[in-house]
């Protein structure tokens, strides 16, 4: 169906919220799946139908006009009513949602992930479902653009005003190590620091939040390696080439290097993350509480219950919600 360019769309509205934000008709483009000239009809459109310009898309950044200041405003609350209505018509009937957009960190892709879509696929059976995968800043930058509807990530910091919170899982860091490097009984850390340190990109919060913690201990350590996989960094460990700190979610997703790896706790104060069910506030009504209970067995079940076999010091390490 072609819309009408005398009337306002939820869908041309949703293009000029997408690229006030982005920035660029392009970037608006790639956040909505949609061609440049599907986002640049529907902006003509709207205008049109307001009667107005509401963007300079001459320049670089695309800027608000005055009178798309003023629609920008208003342009929240529609796109927060519309989804507040879908929820509402879908919440009775868990098999009315027709799209449900979610996003889960990278430690869950392989094992956690299929299985809990498999789950909420037998209860939604009309739904298509977007997964996006990807880091956890990554996934709160889609959460806040409203193009995800959820997403399972590590928490980042102060709790927006937006936000509805669930907790999942706090775990805490610990060392890998190649095995037979470290001598039982001796000063690990000593003996750590002969070793190169294999260390998780600082261009990601996880990596932020390590480097900040070990400064915080005193502890000078220059990483030798800075890599953005752990696979990559567990098979350098795994290799010789030097020691790294990962949590248990990260050592499990690539577990087929274990039998090469020492895990030990952190000889130094410990540091946590958690991994939370974040969603936007009175949005999806009790949706989020339900995918996080989906969510909590699966993760005991995967990762907790054989992480703690494989490492029985981790049953202090691993805390469910």
């Amino acid at each position: 169906m072609v819309d009408s360019p005398g009337r306002i769309t939820l869908w041309g509205v949703e293009v000029f919220v997408a690229t006030a934000e982005e920035g660029s008709i392009s970037a608006a483009a790639r956040r909505l799946d949609a061609s440049p000239s599907t986002i640049s009809q529907q902006l003509t459109n709207l205008e049109s139908a307001i009667g107005t310009t509401l963007l300079h898309r001459n320049t670089r950044p695309v800027l608000l006009t005055p009178a798309g200041e003023v629609f920008r405003r208003r342009a929240g609350n529609i796109l927060n009513e519309a989804a507040l209505a879908r929820a509402e018509l879908a919440m009775g009937d868990m098999s009315n949602l027709t799209r449900f957009r979610l996003g889960m960190i990278e430690d869950f892709e392989a094992d956690v992930t299929p299985r809990l879509l498999t789950r909420l696929a037998g209860d939604l059976k009309g739904c298509q479902f977007l997964l996006e995968t990807g880091a956890s800043h990554y996934l709160q930058d889609l959460l806040d653009a409203r193009a995800l509807d959820m997403i399972v990530a590590a928490e980042m910091g102060a709790e927006a005003d937006w936000m509805e919170l669930h907790p999942i899982l706090t775990e805490g860091f610990v060392v890998a190590a190649p095995r037979g490097t470290v001598a039982p009984g001796g000063d690990v850390l000593a003996q750590l620091k002969a070793l190169p340190l294999v260390q998780y990109t600082t261009r990601h919060h996880m990596g932020r939040l390590l480097t900040a913690h070990l400064a915080r201990q005193n502890l000078t350590l220059s990483p030798r390696f800075e890599l953005d996989s752990y696979h990559a960094i567990l098979a350098m460990v795994g290799q010789g080439a030097g020691w790294t700190i990962l949590t248990p979610l990260a050592l499990m997703r690539a577990r087929r290097f274990a039998d090469q790896l020492d895990v030990l706790p952190l000889p130094f104060a410990p540091l946590s993350r958690t991994i939370t069910l974040t969603a936007r506030k009175g949005i999806l009504q009790d949706m989020p509480a339900r995918v996080a209970d989906e969510l909590k067995p699966l993760l005991k079940e995967v990762v907790i219950e054989p992480a703690v076999a494989a490492y029985p010091f981790m049953e202090d390490v691993l805390t469910m919600h």
